[in-house]
């Protein structure tokens, strides 16, 4: 879907509820029925599940469909059109158009990386390779980041860091840590945007949640530079509605002055995986379509 206007800087400028449809009242003792074409299109989830709402709805991110698919269980993650959506129709704010999203069917009796009772470790039992976050419609494949058989060398990983020395630290912390797999995927986009996803799978989710808090970001911002990027902070302005449950999440972008391009990067924690997500630009990297990226990439790990 090609947008042609400029994005808002912050997913807050949307309404987060729809208005409630008006009955009109006709002398007639009952009201009349509320028209069809303005009846709600989807329906009103449980309250457990209105932060996941949120997200969905601002993002075009996804809600969970559970559906038995052989002997295992598939996901189904919809994307949700915006102007779709009676109350929220906006002019284009600078979302792509990413295909409907489907997680990877478990394993018969498996479960989720975030049911605590039943998988203390956190383990990922689907395919990581199948959770990796796929290219929005128009986009040009990296076909640097295929890897082997769809896992990426961890010296191919390594190269996204710009200084020697930060390269040999990063590789001594996922050795030190037990990294087992690394999945990936990268894109660029018509207007030059940058996309690069790599999903790091260790051992348990107190190992990744580790990796993230303590080796590589300390919970504020990247402690290790990357390629185009300088000084990084804290996006302030991530929408905490764009957040998912249960995975942990930092967005970050280069602090002014950069150069010709900005970097934007995202770090999750879901289970035992920990998301790097990297987008640059030239000029500047654009808030829309980078909270878009991580939210639906945080849905599909968790």
């Amino acid at each position: 879907m090609t947008m042609e206007v400029n994005p808002p800087e912050s997913a807050t400028d949307f309404p987060e509820t729809q208005p409630e449809p008006q009955l009109e009242l006709q002398p007639e003792p009952q009201p009349e029925p509320q028209p069809e074409s303005q009846a709600l299109a989807y329906p009103a989830p449980p309250k457990k599940d209105r932060r996941r709402l949120r997200a969905a709805l601002r993002w075009a991110s996804a809600v969970a469909v559970f559906a038995v698919v052989g002997s295992g269980t598939a996901y189904g993650i919809t994307r949700l059109d915006r102007t779709d959506v009676p109350g929220l129709a906006t002019h284009p704010d600078g979302r792509w158009d990413y295909p409907v999203l489907v997680r990877p069917p478990l394993p018969s009796g498996s479960p989720g990386p975030n049911d605590d009772a039943r998988n203390p470790a956190g383990s990922h039992y689907a395919d990581l390779r199948k959770l990796v976050l796929p290219a929005p419609r128009g986009a040009t494949a990296d076909a640097s980041l295929k890897g082997t058989d769809g896992w990426l060398a961890t010296k191919t990983f390594l190269k996204e860091f710009s200084l020697a020395p930060d390269r040999e630290d990063v590789n001594q912390h996922l050795t030190d840590n037990g990294l087992r797999h690394i999945a990936a995927r990268g894109w660029t986009t018509a207007d030059g945007t940058r996309t690069r996803v790599y999903l790091l799978q260790f051992s348990t989710g107190a190992v990744a949640d580790h990796v993230l808090g303590d080796e590589l970001t300390g919970n504020e911002a990247p402690f290790y530079r990357v390629r185009g990027g300088d000084v990084y902070e804290r996006d302030d302005a991530f929408p905490r509605a764009a957040e998912v449950t249960d995975v942990h999440t930092i967005a970050t972008r280069e602090a002014k002055p950069y150069g010709a391009e900005q970097v934007r990067q995202a770090y999750l924690a879901s289970g035992d995986t920990v998301a790097v997500i990297i987008q640059t630009r030239r000029g500047s990297a654009l808030a829309v379509p980078f909270q878009q990226t991580v939210t639906l990439q945080a849905e599909l790990l968790a």
